[in-house]
């Protein structure tokens, strides 16, 4: 049972007015009395003090007390009510629509029920004389004519819930709409974005201050003309390949600044799904960096200038080192080896920071194996490669490529005079993996030399090698070295943590 709040908000919901004033009802209204054979038909709504005539046949009466209503008697029902002599019903016999006009005998009337259940009228017809009752045929069709008309109403409703929710979705967008303008009109960067197939609708106030053209004016394919020439090709690839792949956008290009010159900028971009998963749209921003860009490009020219200078001094230190030994032969070979040792040096330092770009090296210059392939060059005989480098690569950085450079040239040194390297067949396979279960975050760098002379487990340990391979190791990467002279050759297993190889 709804109370007459509930019932008042359901009535409120439907467009009552616009109904009655278009006549919607009208024909339904007609029918019904002809249908029935009856000089009055309504179609009543009950509300808390009054009923209204949405429509009417057969009088002038626009609404009556709900006192007085036969309807709201009859919107209770299942189905059609009938009073057949209205002045022999208790319920009417006092009522003004009997006592006086219209002089109401006999009333049937179906119920008008909403999609909620809720009664809210009846479609009625009346008559002066009393009456037996509607015949089968008439019910019936005054039951569908209720239906019909309950259709009508509840057509009316949706369009206009419709209509509202437009309406509130309307103003939600423009409120929100309104919202990401003020935001991002407020931030320091440009703003820009796109719908998903990639044409540019929108700009935030600075990206016009920046480039100082007219709005409009690089909307769509428009926002290209801004960039340098020589970054046009490739920033229109990389946004392609965006739009096609729905990869972020990131790119530095130079745009046009107002005042005619080219100013370094940061582009990136992000697209936005629905639940499906569909592009909607594409959001970016422009960030100046032309300060930076200009810092970072002096820094690497003073970067390249002094490692030069620093690879200078590797060479003047071997040639120092050569010069001295020629009035001394009896410290040739350890001035050799001193000086291959710097060279090794040289050739790391130059790895990680090349002094020109000429001199920057084919692999990352943050690569293990990169650092690697640059000092075992030295030892590959007719393009055989002798000793190979096979596992995962590891980061490193310039702090942890001067021990390596050590340790490994130390290495390959000793296997070309007494192990592997020093036979035509001998071969040293370096094997780099972490640990199985990462627990330790430890690189196990194995060293395994076959093919070489017969070896024997050397009495000492302390050789000025063994010594520069513990420092490397040890001391400066903060690892671990074991020796294993085996028949085959000598297995040397380094363990160093992750962290040493980068900052």
């Amino acid at each position: 049972m709804y109370d007459e709040a509930a019932r008042s908000r359901v009535i409120s919901s439907y467009d009552v007015a616009g109904a009655r004033m278009q006549g919607e009802l009208d024909d339904i209204v007609s029918f019904a009395a002809r249908l029935c054979d009856a000089p009055i038909a309504l179609l009543s709504l009950v509300e808390e003090e009054y009923q209204r005539f949405l429509s009417r046949s057969g009088t002038d009466l626009d609404q009556t007390p709900r006192s007085q209503s036969f309807c709201a008697h009859a919107m209770h029902h299942h189905d059609v009510m009938e009073v057949p002599d209205a002045q022999a019903d208790p319920r009417f016999v006092d009522n003004a629509l009997v006592t006086g006009a219209p002089h109401v005998r006999f009333y049937a009337g179906a119920p008008l029920v909403s999609s909620e259940g809720v009664p809210l009228g009846a479609l009625c017809v009346l008559a002066t004389t009393s009456r037996a009752g509607l015949t089968p045929f008439q019910r019936d069709g005054l039951t569908l004519l209720a239906k019909a008309a309950m259709g009508r109403l509840d057509d009316r409703r949706t369009a206009r819930e419709q209509a509202f929710a437009e309406a509130r979705a309307r103003r939600t967008l423009e409120a929100s709409d309104l919202r990401f303008r003020t935001l991002a009109d407020t931030m320091p960067q440009m703003v820009w974005s796109t719908l998903p197939d990639g044409f540019h609708d929108y700009y935030n106030a600075r990206w016009y201050e920046f480039t100082g053209t007219t709005p409009g004016t690089t909307d769509g394919e428009g926002w290209n003309d801004v960039f340098h020439p020589e970054d046009q090709d490739r920033a229109w690839t990389i946004w392609r390949h965006s739009l096609a792949s729905g990869e972020p956008y990131t790119i530095e290009y130079r745009l046009r600044h107002r005042d005619g010159t080219y100013r370094w900028v940061l582009g990136r971009a992000l697209p936005v799904r629905d639940d499906q998963g569909a592009i909607t749209r594409w959001f970016g921003t422009c960030t100046d960096i032309h300060e930076q860009k200009l810092a970072y490009e002096e820094r690497e020219v003073i970067s390249q200038e002094l490692s030069h200078r620093i690879k200078n001094i590797f060479a003047v230190i071997a040639g120092l080192i050569a010069f001295s030994a020629r009035g001394k032969p009896e410290f040739a070979g350890i001035a050799t080896d001193l000086r291959h040792r710097i060279t090794a040096l040289g050739r790391a330092h130059d790895f990680v920071r090349p002094h020109s770009t000429q001199s920057r090296p084919e692999a990352p210059q943050d690569s293990l194996k990169g650092l690697l392939g640059d000092l075992f060059e030295p030892y590959r005989e007719d393009g055989t490669d002798r000793l190979i480098v096979i596992g995962d690569d590891v980061r490193i950085d310039d702090r942890s490529a001067t021990p390596l450079a050590l340790l490994f040239h130390e290495l390959a040194t000793n296997a070309t005079k007494y192990g592997a390297l020093s036979t035509v067949d001998g071969h040293v396979a370096l094997t780099i993996g972490h640990d199985e279960d990462g627990a330790t975050g430890m690189v196990r760098l194995i060293w395994r030399e076959q093919g070489g002379p017969p070896i024997a487990h050397p009495t000492s340990h302390k050789g000025f090698g063994s010594q520069l391979i513990e420092m490397s190791a040890v001391r400066q990467l903060g690892g671990t070295v074991r020796r294993d002279w085996r028949p085959e050759g000598l297995c040397v297993e380094i363990g160093v943590p992750l962290p040493s190889f980068c900052r």
